[in-house]
């Protein structure tokens, strides 16, 4: 993996360089319309695509930190083999793209799919649109897994890591534009958020695995 450490995340340089391009040639033309929605699509495109630097917060090593910026919509409990609590963050567009490793972990399953880009009104979303599956598992074997849906997004899920690497919490991994991001995690976890919690990637702390 190598860490995106410009300004502007690498993703989304092909659609800030067309914006640009754009811009030159519909003013050259005089084509004072075009021009400014051109000029209107590269500021967006750059404030979309921002990456600003986060220091790394001083947590312990059985911390586990927020993957992405958004609002935490829901935390329940569910009945599963390996998980018990599922936590579901909501990201927009006025969010940091970036995604950002929860912990210090290796990847140990990746699943990309490609679907549709609905909106989070339809009930299809869920079923249909893509998603990036992720398993972290830290050294003591604790697991999480780390769903990645987009709603009406401009791109895909674009990651950075691959299966079996090796990864630093913190540490740049990939961009999500305007998706759901769901959290399973164990039974052995502490939760340190509550619903509606303004979250932000590598800096809050979403709790603690206990022993």
């Amino acid at each position: 993996m190598k860490n995106n450490l410009f300004p502007i995340a690498k993703e989304g340089w092909k659609s800030i360089g067309i914006s640009i391009v754009s811009l030159i040639f519909f003013y050259i033309f005089d084509l004072e319309l075009l021009t400014f929605f051109a000029f209107i699509a590269v500021v967006l495109f750059i404030f979309i695509y921002r990456n600003p630097e986060r220091e790394a917060s001083p947590f312990e090593s059985d911390s586990v930190v927020s993957p992405v910026d958004g609002i935490v919509l829901s935390m329940e409990e569910i009945t599963s083999s390996e998980y018990a609590y599922k936590i579901t963050i909501n990201s927009n567009y006025l969010n940091v793209s970036v995604l950002r490793a929860p912990l210090n972990s290796f990847v140990q399953s990746l699943v990309s799919v490609k679907g549709a880009r609905l909106s989070e009104t339809n009930n299809l979303m869920k079923k249909i649109n893509s998603k990036t599956e992720i398993i972290f598992e830290d050294y003591k074997k604790n697991k999480l897994k780390v769903i990645h849906t987009l709603k009406r997004s401009l791109n895909e899920v674009q990651i950075a890591i691959k299966k079996d690497e090796k990864i630093n919490q913190g540490i740049r991994y990939g961009v999500a534009v305007n998706g759901i991001t769901t959290l399973y995690l164990p039974r052995n976890f502490r939760l340190n958020i509550t619903v509606g919690n303004e979250l932000k990637a590598s800096q809050t702390l979403i709790g603690y695995f206990s022993e």
